[in-house]
């Protein structure tokens, strides 16, 4: 049947798109035909095919002079970033990992060490078009008459339809960004100082353009604060350091003494640092022992690579029936980011230290950028947040023998101290719970007005029933 295209429809990549949209019987969900993901939840098997999105994965204009670019939904954070900094131009938030894309960033939220003063990916985003449930693309800005969906769409998943062109807010960026690893012997000290950093934007008389943080040990914490520099700066390396070959970036953080320990990357290089060892996870992989690496191949040393191995673990459950053969029942996977308000991290760190056997643990400094209260993931604007990243597995039954049991406690204390968890991961709420604390009162109308008979999974039955 021949389609009427919209006039947001711009490209060749766009009309694959809609003709498989079209493709797809009405009785079927629609999913995106990918062949990598970030995500780590189950999704239940289907042999109904999924979207064309081959089309949708370029840079399409960078305008240095607008310091705007236009994006397909599909590209990589890796191939804009190669694309912007030529430019001297960078997204106001880079997620850590190459292979996430900006479409993926904005209906699933990102994160990293300049969202203290830039916020959340979705909040540089000028307009974006959008592949609704009606099976027509429409163009969303703050503004116009998809106003709605503009605002609904950051943690929405895919649920209200999937982003085929973003418009987003550039930032200048410079040659270098010098570090300093300071050092904290407890968390209450390390949080104290987030709080200070991120209400001056220095530090002893530096300015701060990035901050994240790690915690290994109760008694063994850091900031790492960095600068953008044209230059070397005094008193600090003269020549950046590489943490894609036999180095490890996390590794580096580490030192005695109350000196702060200097180091310097390219800028290229710094948006990249978790990316090579997927922050410490890929030791579990040996990847970070010394003569395995020095024969894993450095294209093979990245965050994609790494995903693929876990996918084909959990198709095989080799490391289930490793703890078979032990006598212990499957290690549960507990891989999160959760946002605690900053006043509240302290508290909710020290008790996951008691409970939950994962270190390290990672802490980035989190603020809106803007007065917007965005629907589906209610943060307070001027309010600071620290997300707390962790990603392993424990004993299977750390806290009882329920499925999910340790998640499970998780979600109870991220939520007693009025804090949020990302979806991008096993979630075990309630309806009830879920909707109190995503939205749920803002997302049923979006849901009837954009995708009324129901094409795209609902988002509870995605983040909780993996739909």
């Amino acid at each position: 049947m021949e389609q009427t295209l919209p006039s947001a429809i711009r490209t060749e990549g766009e009309r694959r798109l809609l003709d498989s949209f079209a493709a797809i019987p009405s009785t079927e969900r629609v999913r995106l035909a990918k062949r990598t993901s970030n995500l780590f939840r189950q999704r239940q098997k289907t042999s109904t095919p999924g979207l064309d999105t081959s089309g949708l994965s370029g840079v399409r204009v960078v305008d240095a002079g607008a310091r705007t670019a236009d994006v397909d939904g599909m590209c990589t954070y890796e191939n804009l970033v190669a694309a912007t900094l030529p430019h001297g131009l960078a997204p106001l938030v880079v997620p850590q990992l190459r292979t996430i894309t900006l479409g993926g960033a904005v209906t699933g939220l990102g994160i990293e060490s300049s969202s203290f003063r830039n916020g959340l990916p979705h909040e540089s985003v000028i307009e974006m078009d959008i592949l609704t449930g009606n099976g027509e693309i429409v163009t969303a800005t703050r503004d116009n008459e998809h106003a709605d969906l503009f605002h609904g769409f950051p943690n929405s998943y895919g649920s209200l339809g999937y982003a085929t062109r973003l418009r987003i807010e550039l930032e200048p960026v410079k040659r270098y960004v010098a570090l300093r690893h300071v050092r904290f012997d407890g968390v209450d000290a390390l949080c104290a100082a987030i709080d200070a950093v991120t209400t001056q934007r220095e530090h002893d008389g530096e300015p701060v353009d990035y901050i994240d943080g790690v915690v290994f040990t109760r008694d063994e914490a850091y900031l790492t604060l960095g600068r953008q520099v044209d230059e070397p700066p005094a008193g600090g390396p003269r020549s950046p350091s590489d943490y894609t070959g036999q180095q490890i970036f996390y590794r580096s953080i580490q030192h005695d003494g109350p000196a702060p320990k200097r180091d310097l990357l390219t800028t290229h290089d710094y948006l990249w640092r978790w990316d090579t060892d997927w922050f410490w996870c890929s030791r579990a992989f040996g990847a970070q022992n010394p003569r395995v690496r020095r024969l894993w191949p450095r294209r093979w040393r990245r965050s994609s690579v790494y995903w693929k191995l876990v996918a084909v673990d959990h198709r095989i459950g080799y490391s289930d029936r490793v703890e078979a053969r032990k006598g212990n029942p499957p290690r549960e996977r507990v891989v999160q980011d959760v946002e605690l308000p900053l006043d509240r991290t302290a508290e909710f760190v020290e008790w996951f230290l008691d409970d939950v056997p994962i270190e390290p643990i990672w802490l980035c400094p989190l603020r809106l950028r803007g007065e917007t209260r965005w629907g589906l993931y209610p943060l307070e604007p001027d309010r600071m947040y620290v997300n707390v990243g962790f990603w392993s597995t424990v004993p299977g039954n750390q806290h009882g023998n329920e499925p999910g049991a340790t998640n499970r406690a998780i979600e109870r204390k991220v939520g007693q101290l009025d804090g949020h968890k990302s979806l991008y991961s096993d979630s075990f709420y309630s309806r009830e719970d879920f909707d109190a604390l995503y939205g749920g009162d803002e997302y049923a109308p979006l849901k009837a007005a954009h995708d009324p008979n129901g094409r795209f999974p609902d988002l509870y039955d995605k983040a909780v029933r993996n739909a």
